[in-house]
């Protein structure tokens, strides 16, 4: 069984940008229903199937499969709700690779930080870059921003 476990958190400042390039992705929401999603992602010129189980404090069951790149982008046109778009940074700091995404479309202003871990109690340093943590919040969860986008919000922050 796939297990993710995630820490999510704002990005402050500019500090992570230095030497750094970044991949597009384009991902849709299939199916969503009890907290479980199905996504279609196209990541720079690969594209997966993912299904995700409810989250469970930061952890959560995940299965990712590699499928078709043209099959891929067929299935975004079926998507509930906008497609993300987003480029995606790899950042590594400390024993960890950090993935801060800056999001396009809908959703542009908002920067996510994500760190995996290997297991929930593990602990993190984090960058100077790193904000307020919201890993709890579900409105940050992308399934959910692809309903209600960043740019629709009253109390965003910039």
């Amino acid at each position: 069984m796939g297990i993710e476990i995630e820490r999510k958190f704002l990005v402050i400042g500019d500090g992570w940008r230095r030497n750094v390039s970044g991949t597009h992705y384009a991902q849709g929401y299939l199916a969503r229903g009890n907290g479980n999603t199905v996504r279609v992602r196209l990541a720079g010129t690969n594209a997966f199937l993912t299904i995700k189980g409810p989250v469970s404090g930061i952890s959560r069951m995940e299965f990712e499969y590699p499928i078709p790149f043209e099959e891929a982008r067929q299935l975004l046109s079926l998507s509930e709700g906008s497609v993300i778009e987003k480029t995606r940074y790899k950042i590594p700091f400390g024993v960890h690779t950090w993935e801060v995404d800056e999001f396009r479309g809908k959703n542009i202003g908002l920067l996510i930080a994500e760190v995996e871990l290997s297991d929930p109690g593990e602990e993190v340093i984090l960058p100077a870059w790193i904000g307020r943590e919201v890993s709890g919040d579900p409105r940050y969860y992308n399934s959910n921003l692809s309903l209600h986008p960043y740019a629709e919000w009253s109390d965003r922050i910039e």
